[in-house]
């Protein structure tokens, strides 16, 4: 029968269990009530892996306040006897007949008063099992004996369901928020080799001790990153990635349809993560968390987007308990083969309009004894949508050369189709001899033809060579960026230039305007990706540009051309714009004259 005092005593079983953080915590209100129960004057508990393994033994007597505690590893072969199925088990013994063998609290059980022993044994989850014993003497009630152990059992398995529960979901929280950090640093970048450094590294060491990252090629799988928590293994894996037969074999085997797949122990015989001291390493230690821990190794595939484009191997070396489960590792491999494919395909859309730019611009500028020419072009969208920005240099039948920069609005595959258009139709007609402001007309007269939905502007400039040295500069402007004229004494001038964008009206005319040049005089032409190149107080580079092409006085033209666009780049804190130069210096009728000495303390002075 069950009392009050034995009531509360449970009432306060529960109540502690369900603030416990480990079973073990609550073996001061599991002992003491028992040994409170008339007749009983011993209680054990014991606690056993799969294996029958013994971890801890913990033993006290009616009338002390202090406990025997026993942590072990011991391999008890004979315990598996007692190891219980899906139910508690309860069994009445006598201390004599108990097998040391089989019953390590024995020792404990023999020494109290009285005659008889009743065990229950209980399972705590898959790994592991318990046994609560009590010493008891012949005026015990066996029956109520027996009724408060399973009631106390009932609350240590439900106390060790919670603490397992909570943690599972302590596990799914760090889970959720290691794969949410996963995916803001592995979609952080879009350059191909660093997402897979990324990919490799994001898991080492919270998921597993080593990682490898292969892409799947029509050759079999190619090896491209690896870490490890130890810099020698690393370099071990690094090795075994690239040049490993087994390995390459295992991962070419890898099906589309295939999850991911745990090794171990004889399954990685003739690997590189064969654990050589396997066959003698002491399994207690192992299991206990001390020493050695055997390899496992799992292989997921990189899925996305219907397709596989290689896997992700991962090297533990940690207790079983700290493996992930395979819905994680499916996760993490999920958002790291997405990650990795963004990047493939930005990397190719990157090729692709890096190569059309190309076609949309000239291979080469022509070279003469008189003329230094150069032309710099810098993609400044991200995104990497075609540009509009175009420029040409075209050698005329007159002798003269005409240099051509212009700007189609907006970007991609419109504005790609106009610049081709834009650049090309100017070409033609400078090269057959067509003055530049007839030919910007008949330009705007093919947009409107063509019914175009952007506007674009340009310049066309021709250089002329006069007998006197010096060379007649025509300007001639559809609402582009006026010009810059670098003196060979360091003053800098706007080229005088106005005119109507190309492709809004149907009948506009275009006017040029004349200046002089003289030998080492430079003309600078440019798209407004270089002057609207804006700092973070708010300052145009429109602004700085004279002082800073100032300081390039004596520079030949690939030098001002570079530097310009290099500095606008550094300066710009917003604006994406391409940055197109193109830039004429007259080196004069003598090919030797050669160029001023370049004063390199002016550039650095204009950068201050």
């Amino acid at each position: 029968m069950v009392d009050d005092p034995w009531s509360s005593a449970l009432h306060r079983l529960w109540q502690a269990a369900s603030r416990a953080e480990e079973v073990a915590a609550l073996a001061d209100d599991v002992y003491a009530p028992l040994l409170a129960t008339p007749g009983v004057h011993r209680v054990v508990g014991t606690r056993w892996d799969g294996r029958q393994v013994l971890r801890y033994m913990r033993a006290l007597s009616a009338g002390s306040d202090t406990p025997v505690i026993v942590a072990t590893t011991r391999s008890m072969p004979g315990a598996a006897v007692r190891e219980p199925g899906g139910e508690p088990v309860v069994d009445r013994l006598e201390p004599a007949g108990l097998d040391d063998a089989v019953w390590p609290e024995a020792e404990f059980l023999r020494e109290a008063p009285g005659g008889s022993v009743v065990s229950c044994t209980f399972r705590l989850d898959q790994r592991g099992w318990a046994a609560l014993t009590l010493a008891v003497d012949a005026s015990a009630d066996l029956a109520a004996v027996e009724s408060r152990l399973t009631q106390a059992v009932d609350v240590i398995v439900a106390c060790h369901t919670g603490i397992l529960q909570r943690g599972r979901e302590a596990r799914r929280g760090a889970d959720d928020a290691l794969l949410a950090e996963a995916s803001l640093q592995m979609d952080s970048s879009l350059d191909v080799e660093d997402t897979l450094r990324r990919v490799a590294r994001i898991a080492v060491p919270a998921v597993a001790d080593g990682a490898l990252v292969h892409l799947a090629r029509g050759e079999g799988p190619e090896f491209v990153a690896a870490t490890h928590v130890a810099v020698q293994q690393q370099r071990a894996l690094e090795a075994a990635g690239r040049d490993d037969p087994w390995l390459a074999a295992l991962l070419a085997r890898r099906g589309e349809d295939e999850d991911t797949m745990f090794l171990s122990g004889a399954a990685l015989d003739g690997s590189p993560f064969a654990d050589p001291t396997a066959a003698t390493a002491d399994a207690d230690a192992a299991d206990a968390g001390e020493g050695h821990h055997p390899t496992v190794v799992s292989v997921s595939p990189l899925r996305a987007r219907g397709r596989v484009l290689g896997t992700i191997t991962f090297v533990y070396q940690r207790p079983e308990a700290r493996l992930p489960d395979s819905a994680f590792l499916r996760s993490l491999a999920t958002r790291a083969a997405l990650a990795i494919d963004n990047a493939l395909l930005y990397e190719l859309r990157r090729t692709a309009v890096l190569s059309l730019q190309e076609h949309l611009l000239p291979s080469q500028l022509p070279v003469t004894d008189r003329w230094d020419l150069s032309a710099s072009y810098a993609v400044g969208d991200p995104m990497l949508d075609v540009g509009g920005d175009f420029y040409d240099a075209v050698l005329r039948p007159d002798g003269s050369i005409a240099l051509l920069i212009g700007d189609v609005c907006g970007r991609g595959a419109e504005a790609a189709a106009l610049t081709g258009l834009a650049r090309h139709t100017l070409r033609t007609l400078l090269e057959e001899g067509t003055d530049a402001g007839t030919a910007l007309s008949r330009l705007n007269r093919a947009l409107r033809q063509e019914r175009a939905s952007r506007f674009l502007t340009a310049v066309v400039a021709t250089l002329a060579p006069q007998a006197d040295g010096t060379v007649l500069l025509s300007t001639c402007s559809a609402g582009h960026p006026p010009p810059l004229v670098l003196r060979g004494d360091g003053t800098v001038s706007e080229v005088l230039s106005g005119g109507l964008l190309l492709g809004v009206l149907d009948d506009v005319s275009y006017e040029s305007h004349q200046e002089r040049l003289t030998p080492n005089d430079t003309l600078v032409l440019f798209t407004d990706g270089l002057t609207e190149s804006r700092e973070a107080g708010g300052t145009f580079f429109e602004s700085v540009l004279p002082a800073r092409l100032a300081a390039l006085r004596g520079s030949d033209a690939a030098h001002i051309a570079e530097s310009l666009a290099r500095q606008a780049r550094a300066f710009r804190d917003s604006g994406q714009d391409d940055i197109a130069l193109l830039v004429a210096r007259w080196t004069g009728l003598p090919p030797d004259s050669g160029l001023l000495p370049p004063d390199h303390r002016l550039e650095q002075a204009a950068l201050r």
